[in-house]
């Protein structure tokens, strides 16, 4: 026999087993999915479109009279 002979196969295999051969046979659980919590913005108190067009506002005018 050479170093690249063939096995002999007594069945086809499925496409489960040929997955299997490939990647590993790591069971049903191996993929795990993760829960990561949601991270709420971090803004002092109620910011409405109004406070932030304001907020620009002021800061444009420090920046005019430098």
């Amino acid at each position: 026999m050479g170093i690249l002979a063939r096995r002999p196969e007594s069945h086809p295999i499925t496409e489960a087993e040929a997955y299997a051969r490939c990647h590993g046979d790591h069971g049903p659980d191996w993929v795990r999915r993760t829960v990561i919590p949601l991270r709420r913005p971090r803004l002092p108190g109620e910011v409405t479109g109004e406070s932030l067009r304001r907020a620009f506002a002021l800061r444009l005018e420090r920046h005019r009279r430098r």
